[in-house]
């Protein structure tokens, strides 16, 4: 009998396995933005209003009360950081000098610690500073009996830069500490080092995301309820899985990105990731190694994403011209493409291959905020510009009551 792979024969029966090749996910995405870059509160309870009304995407279990996973990622609230912060103790530096980092941790007290002992000591062998731990408040009760059993521990790191760096060197050294720790404590032996995982470690950004319902968000997170807890943009997920199994990591929004759909070539871009590390070479980093792998080998595909265009990113790209490397247009018989462009696509598909969905991806680093459709257009995405200045787009229109006199376009 021909056995196919994701299959098992035995002498009494056939059985059905998991098998991570056949995942796919279709989910709700949306964001909102104040384009004049004005912080607000306002900003982030319309994510919050736009996550909610995008429940109907999501999906839940045999357990109701436990979803796949919703999330929003928003830019460091740095006054309300600073404040919590000095209630333990906790001296930040100037804005921009220091990086947060939302790290779920287990819940079994010796391996917490030696996760915790291990990003300090990968901080500090990177040349950065321990500022501090930070207990993030979160309503234990808020989650479903499912997703409660399988809770992390979540914390917060503030990391430190060294004297004389700029932020975007400080985005690197915190990229390659994310990484060495994450095989560090992979490679340890901990029983429950799957639970180990940091959804966001940046001077810019930071990611509140579980395996949480939408209206779960604000009820676990207590911070998303403070005035001072602003942003100028909002990006939020509700995901809806198939074929996979959710978990609090495999939420969205991931550390760039937020997807709705699937990557369909996704074998052949892990593989090629994996096949050109041994050419990669970049004079951001002293030691490229240190990332590897860079691609998380228990992520989704979403995950597989949002790990290959961070490496983009950090080597040095912006974050746009990273996602057109990523998802071309259909540019090759396109003749009313500028000449310019279709030679930035025709060049860049010597380098990165495309990594094709159905797939509608938002994306930002805390700095500029888009969204892009694969050259497939298979998944919905639409945005209203208003003219009191603020962007939203979601995955159906809707999401938030805007006036139509408000409407630009």
């Amino acid at each position: 009998m021909e056995q196919r792979p994701d299959r098992m024969t035995n002498s009494r029966a056939t059985r059905w396995l998991r098998d991570p090749r056949l995942e796919h996910d279709a989910c709700g995405v949306g964001f909102v933005v104040d384009v004049k870059g004005q912080t607000s509160h306002r900003i982030v309870e319309q994510g919050l209003e736009v996550l909610r009304n995008l429940t109907h995407r999501g999906a839940c279990g045999c357990d109701p009360l436990t979803g796949d996973g919703a999330g929003i990622l928003v830019q460091v609230p740095d006054a309300f950081l600073r404040r919590e912060a000095k209630s333990q103790r906790i001296a930040l530096p100037a804005e921009g000098a220091y990086g947060v980092g939302m790290v779920f941790l287990p819940s079994e007290v010796r391996q917490r610690n030696e996760c915790q002992k291990l990003l300090e000591k990968v901080i500090r062998q990177e040349g950065q500073k321990v500022l501090g731990w930070r207990r993030v408040p979160v309503d234990v009760q808020a989650p479903g009996p499912q997703a409660r059993a399988v809770m992390p521990e979540i914390r917060q790191v503030f990391v430190g830069a060294r004297k004389g760096q700029d932020q975007d060197a400080l985005e690197r050294k915190l990229y390659v500490i994310r990484k060495r720790v994450e095989q560090l404590v992979r490679t340890s032996g901990m029983h429950d080092s799957e639970r180990f995982y940091v959804p966001s470690l940046s001077s810019r950004t930071i990611v509140y995301k579980g395996l949480l319902l939408p209206d779960q968000i604000p009820a676990f997170y207590h911070d998303l309820a403070d005035p001072l807890f602003v942003s100028a943009l909002a990006l939020v997920h509700q995901r809806f899985s198939t074929n996979t199994f959710p978990s609090w990591d495999r939420a969205h929004p991931y550390r760039f990105i937020a997807h709705n759909g699937e990557i369909n070539t996704l074998r052949g871009n892990v593989n090629w990731m994996f096949a050109r590390q041994a050419m990669f070479a970049s004079p951001l980093f002293d030691d490229v190694s240190k990332l590897f792998p860079i691609i998380d080998p228990l992520t989704s595909d979403s995950g597989n994403f949002d790990n290959a265009l961070e490496l983009l990113v950090r080597t040095g790209r912006s974050l746009p011209h990273a996602v057109m490397m990523m998802i071309p247009e259909a540019w090759q018989n396109h003749e009313s493409m500028s000449v310019a462009k279709r030679a930035f696509y025709d060049y860049h598909a010597c380098l990165q291959e495309p990594w094709d969905g159905p797939a509608s991806i938002a994306f930002t680093d805390g700095r500029v905020i888009g969204a892009v459709l694969d050259r497939n257009g298979l998944r919905p995405s639409r945005y209203v510009v208003t003219k009191d200045g603020f962007v939203v787009m979601a995955s159906e229109v809707g999401v938030l009551d805007i006036a139509p006199d408000n409407v630009e376009h």
